[in-house]
């Protein structure tokens, strides 16, 4: 009886919130992510045809879980096979353009599809002695090993390598965008006329067949480092989050953050903002995060009294910065891992305090808008009851406390991946049994589990094809020295300046950033510009990271920011000024790389635990002093006397009030002691002068009146 009591409780809550929202049509929403996340366009087939990618899906999801789980299959092995399943998958699911019909299977497609994955099939077969064997002694032919003949590759295997990086690049322009797609073309241009080029980007050359074999068929190309990730953990923890979706975890997190955030002053901006950071380490996509949450928060915000413009960049900024959120930060933060050799916990812990800051600065931020306009929160009576609201469903997160159990407890990110979706399953089933002893609908039943697989192996498809072109342009890097070029023409560029040097990386991280993945995103920049930043002695991790969060910031950083225009386009507001919004709001993302490169301390590089939390409570206060400048409100700046004849006077006192802010905040958050002192003291007697000004402006205004 107390159970269904609560279950009448939460779903009374939940309809009450829903009677003040404007309603969002879901068909709208889902055209809104086509329209911006190339990964959103694709195919849904009916009839006969879904048959198909259903079968093909199992098959690879499948195979995926064998080979990770007995270890028998080769690396080479399992990077081409996964490659030929994505490239089969690609051209089933993805049209050619945005406008494409849908529900349609062209001729052309299944053929790319088919060749595309044939030519990975070769390579297994290339690299697989019982499939050689079984081939020649069935067809009576004499073929040799890849591996057994590398170096004097034929002419038939230059041709399979040509073809697989043609239908790589086409299958990269459908789905990932043309930014990656673009820089991989220049790269491959660049091994071929390298000795005309001047410099240091001068080379010897290569020719076509030294190319084309170093690309397709070595470790170092597009079966390289970021594949063999791909194909691995990174993998097994897009399917772990097909699991947590199916489970309604996403409606689960944003109920409790109504039932924590939704009564306090602007609660429904605080709301878009917790749940942005929660669902963010399921989604991992920023425009998938802004569309999911936001359809709900927006029109929420809207409702109590936000612009549209900022209501759109709240939840825009918040769901860019999901993807920066421990302990599942996207693929990125895996690629990073195996990029640097490290542990997974290691990224993420050093992700840590960084997040916590970035969503402090948003956090504060929407506080102080609230404050500024007056914006109350949601009737409590309108909103879910945290401890009903747990003791219902609060077996969602167990899944997520699994993976942070064996993270922390020294196991491999693989392990862990594995542990999470056993979690979900055992969990899944003991709810489906309860629900079929109480007479109900399974809430997770054979269907589901479909879902999740068909899920799981579309959402990969990005990820993967992202990590092939990566697999190019590292590629082409190794095989002419240019990192170490590109580095080296970098710090030349800053004159040996390491505050020049991180400017223009965080310039080129965004420009190589816009429109484009965060997967693709991170390998772009970290592969051109991160080993600029290591030339002058910044640890790897750091240097990592800074590229990371630059790139990333792209989505909310105009002229493309897809995030934002994701928000501005649910708030029906002005797409550029929701940008403007949402970048002033992620100011901390343009300054914590900075600390983190001065500080390695903020990432927990040789930190102890009493030096992190000095460095994490000065920089949060260091925040709240930009947001004061950036907003204009504190304790009550000078507004009581716009309107009347001390207008002018007031806003030069605005101004001036808001550069010390602004002052005292970065001197907060820079990492030195001195800084600190100074900037505490300053923002305490700005504090204390706010305090005092405010009874003597209230004073006056009563005066006046």
């Amino acid at each position: 009886m107390d159970e269904l009591n609560q279950n009448e409780e939460i779903q009374e809550s939940s309809g009450k919130i829903e009677e003040i929202l404007p309603t969002t049509n879901e068909e709208e929403m889902k055209k809104l992510m086509q329209d911006l996340d190339r990964e959103q366009a694709y195919r849904e087939h009916k009839c006969w045809r879904q048959y198909i990618t259903v079968i093909v899906s199992l098959i690879f999801v499948s195979f995926q879980l064998y080979a990770t789980i007995s270890g028998l299959v080769t690396a080479q092995v399992l990077r081409a096979t996964h490659l030929a399943f994505v490239q089969l998958l690609a051209f089933l699911l993805f049209p050619p353009t945005k406008k494409s019909p849908k529900n349609t299977l062209p001729w052309y497609d299944v053929v790319l599809g088919i060749v595309g994955a044939a030519c990975w099939v070769y390579m297994v077969g290339g690299y697989s002695p019982k499939f050689l064997d079984f081939i020649n002694n069935t067809f009576h032919a004499n073929l040799t090993p890849l591996y057994a003949r590398a170096g004097a590759y034929t002419g038939i295997d230059i041709a399979i390598g040509i073809v697989a990086i043609l239908i790589l690049f086409e299958s990269c322009r459908r789905i990932v965008g043309l930014p990656i797609m673009i820089i991989a073309a220049v790269f491959i241009l660049y091994a071929f006329i390298g000795k005309y080029l001047p410099g240091f980007l001068n080379h010897r050359g290569y020719s076509l067949q030294r190319v084309v074999s170093h690309l397709f068929y070595t470790t170092e190309g597009i079966i390289g480092t970021p594949i063999g990730a791909c194909s691995t953990f990174i993998f097994l923890f897009i399917l772990f989050g097909a699991l947590l979706e199916k489970t309604g975890i996403g409606q689960f997190f944003i109920d409790v953050c109504n039932a924590i955030a939704g009564g306090a002053s602007g609660g429904p901006a605080k709301v878009a903002v917790l749940s942005s950071a929660l669902l963010g380490t399921v989604s991992g996509s920023s425009v998938s995060n802004t569309v999911g949450s936001g359809s709900f928060t927006i029109p929420m915000m809207k409702k109590l009294g936000y612009k549209g413009e900022f209501a759109g960049a709240v939840e825009a900024a918040a769901s860019t910065g999901g993807q920066l959120m421990p302990p599942i930060m996207g693929a990125a933060a895996f690629l990073m891992a195996e990029s640097l050799g490290a542990p997974y916990i290691t990224i993420v812990k050093a992700a840590i305090v960084p997040a916590i800051l970035y969503f402090a600065g948003i956090f504060i931020t929407v506080h102080l808008e609230a404050k500024k306009l007056g914006l109350k929160g949601l009737p409590k009576d309108q909103l879910p009851k945290a401890l009903p609201l747990f003791l219902k469903k609060g077996y969602m997160i167990l899944p997520l406390v699994v993976i942070i159990y064996f993270l922390c407890a020294g196991f491999t990110a693989v392990f862990a991946a594995l542990m999470g979706i056993v979690s979900c399953i055992v969990i899944g089933f003991v709810v489906s049994v309860v629900d079929l002893a109480k007479g109900r609908k399974p809430t997770f039943g054979a269907k589901d589990i479909l879902d999740v697989i068909c899920a799981a192996a579309r959402n990969i498809i990005s990820v993967a094809i992202a990590c092939g072109m990566a697999g190019i342009i590292i590629g082409v890097v190794t095989l002419t020295g240019l990192g170490l070029k590109l580095g080296a023409g970098l710090v030349a560029l800053a004159h040996g300046k390491l505050f020049l040097t991180l400017f223009f990386t965080m310039i080129a991280s965004i420009i190589l950033g816009m429109g484009a993945p965060t997967t693709a995103n991170y390998l772009i920049t970290s592969t051109i510009t991160a080993g600029a930043i290591i030339q002058l002695g910044v640890e790897p991790i750091v240097a990592h990271m800074f590229a990371f969060y630059f790139g990333i910031i792209a989505d909310v950083t105009p002229p493309v920011a897809l995030a934002a225009i994701a928000g501005a386009a649910i708030a029906k507001a002005k797409p550029m000024k929701t940008a403007v919004n949402a970048t002033k709001l992620a100011i901390g993302a343009f300054i914590i790389p900075y600390m983190c490169v001065y500080n390695p301390q903020m990432l927990m590089v040789n930190a102890s635990p009493l030096s992190v939390i000095y460095i994490a409570v000065t920089a949060l206060i260091g925040m709240f002093g930009i947001s004061i400048a950036l907003e204009g409100y504190g304790l009550n700046f000078t507004g009581f006397f716009h309107g009347n004849k001390n207008k002018a006077l007031a806003i030069c006192s605005d101004i001036f009030e808001r550069l010390l802010f602004a002052g005292a905040g970065l001197l907060c958050v820079l990492p030195e002691s001195k800084t600190d002192i100074i900037g505490l003291s300053l923002m305490a007697v700005l504090l204390v002068y706010q305090g005092i000004m405010r009874k003597v402006r209230k004073t006056a205004f009563a005066e006046q009146a």
